[in-house]
């Protein structure tokens, strides 16, 4: 299965930032011009671009179609998007904007019957699920919402069960304890996904360090990884990691 890098930029305030661990008081500004941020991915190879509006992730609404248009038409680059995606209304503005795959958090925890109406209607290439993850005390991934800032009684299993009936295929997993802290992927985590839902493509996401985490979550079986802040703190280039993953015959 090819291994797809997809850079990452979240949008607060205009801002391309990072949280840790999802936490809004844990901010670190990495500049003022996200169009020049994607544009040098480009330049170096990438196809992808995982862009998330971080106010709507919190409050709802999604606010960044002006940012979307511009980067569909400066950059070239493909776009998986979201960040406050509440109705049908939503993913059509997207991807009638040009948007590759909208991406679906909270109500995709909050009403599973909606989210799977959508993947019945929009098609399951163009919506990714956001099943981003905490471990609770009995070993058991729960799925928080509202930008992490909220609990939910879901539990990880339970909402891939649901969406694996309607066609569910791209799976972005987060484990929230690892974002933004470069501590490494949660390997086992993945490794854990891609035994029990080999039909997923799943997107490696949280805490990725060097070039040998991206080798260890492909080995998982994920089919992609998410690289947002060690891109952005020049950790390594996307550049180098994508020869790092390219085919050796």
């Amino acid at each position: 299965m090819p291994f797809t890098l997809i850079p990452a930029i979240d949008i607060r305030n205009g801002r391309v930032v990072r949280l840790a661990q999802g936490d809004y008081e844990r901010e670190t500004v990495y500049g003022d011009d996200p169009v020049a941020v994607a544009r040098a991915y480009a330049d170096q190879g990438a196809q992808w671009l995982h862009l998330v509006d971080l106010d709507a992730a919190r409050f709802g609404g999604y606010t960044q179609l002006p940012l979307v248009e511009r980067l569909k038409a400066e950059t070239g680059l493909r776009l998986q998007t979201g960040g406050g995606i509440r109705a049908a209304q939503d993913v059509e503005l997207l991807l009638a904007a040009g948007v590759d795959r909208v991406v679906v958090g909270t109500q995709a925890v909050r009403r599973p019957s909606l989210v799977s109406a959508w993947l019945r209607r929009y098609g399951s290439e163009h919506l990714t699920l956001a099943l981003d993850t905490r471990q609770d005390e009995g070993g058991v991934w729960r799925l928080p919402v509202s930008g992490w800032t909220e609990a939910s009684v879901s539990t990880l299993d339970d909402m891939l069960a649901t969406y694996s009936q309607v066609g569910l295929k791209h799976v972005l997993c987060t484990d929230i304890s690892r974002d933004g802290m470069l501590t490494g992927f949660n390997i086992a985590l993945y490794q854990m996904l891609a035994l029990r839902w080999p039909q997923l493509c799943i997107q490696a996401s949280g805490g990725v360090n060097g070039l040998a985490d991206i080798s260890a979550a492909r080995e998982a079986g994920a089919s992609s990884a998410i690289l947002g802040r060690a891109l952005l703190e020049q950790r390594f280039s996307l550049a180098d990691a994508m020869r790092a993953q390219a085919p050796t015959c």
